[in-house]
């Protein structure tokens, strides 16, 4: 299988501080890839590098062979990789469908047209149907995002992700803040929009990550602990130590 996104030697410096210290990763195409860890592991800053939101001290990113490492995030978003975040990020006071339809609305050029008459943007309301009906939202099409609960906030932020044509999408702690039906929901959503793109996510919830992962890397104190299925990872000696401290007891 071609590699979709790989880092490496990737190490992000602050001030003295290593945040990242030469990590190398390979994300196959087709696959759904976890990226896990403690708290303070450098998770958030190591996919901040791959989506450029910060630049590596060192190291170099591709993207299907293609050297992104001084590329703007808008401009890997343009090549097909959009990512997530862990605060869901939708336009409260708009529909659902119309949450859907700016990111569609790209398709004109570099204008949103947010001054464009009703009849004009409607052009775009069946293939927005399309990508709210793709994550269960289709009750929901007409209602402020701003009321939707948290769940459906994170299947509308995938939504609108989706819409964007991505390639491959980057999400960022999907489950964060999630009662268990939402997570049941989010989880078999990722599964179906996973069947012809390729993901890679940092998640907390170890069972959505046994139940997704085809491979998970594990990520301490900045460097790789283990790399991986979960039945791999979950029963190496460094992996059990960075979680639940056994080698201190």
């Amino acid at each position: 299988m071609q590699v979709a996104l790989e880092a490496r030697g990737l190490t992000k410096e602050f001030r003295g501080f290593v945040a990242v210290n030469d990590v190398s990763l390979k994300v196959t195409e087709g696959s759904i890839h976890a990226l896990i860890g403690p708290n303070g592991a450098g998770k958030t800053t190591f996919f901040n590098l791959l989506t450029k939101f910060l630049q590596p001290t060192s190291g170099t990113i591709t993207y299907f062979g293609r050297d992104i490492t001084r590329m703007s995030p808008a401009g890997i978003a343009r090549l097909g990789m959009v990512r997530s975040f862990q605060i869901s990020a939708v336009f409260a006071d708009l529909s659902v469908l119309e949450n859907v339809r700016i990111a569609l609305q790209r398709a004109r050029g570099e204008s949103y047209d947010f001054w464009r008459s009703e009849k004009v943007l409607a052009r775009y309301d069946g293939e927005a149907r399309g990508h709210v009906d793709d994550v269960g939202l289709s009750d929901f099409v007409h209602h402020r995002a701003g009321e939707l609960s948290y769940g459906r906030k994170r299947a509308l932020e995938i939504a609108t992700t989706l819409a964007l044509d991505p390639r491959m999408l980057l999400l960022d702690e999907p489950m964060a803040g999630m009662a268990q039906e939402d997570v049941t929901r989010i989880s078999a959503l990722i599964r179906r929009i996973a069947r012809n793109r390729t993901i890679l996510m940092v998640e907390h919830n170890l069972s959505v990550v046994a139940d997704l992962s085809d491979r998970i890397t594990v990520l301490a104190r900045g460097e790789i602990l283990a790399e991986g299925d979960y039945a791999t990872v979950s029963k190496a000696p460094a992996v059990i130590d960075a979680y639940i401290g056994a080698g201190h007891d």
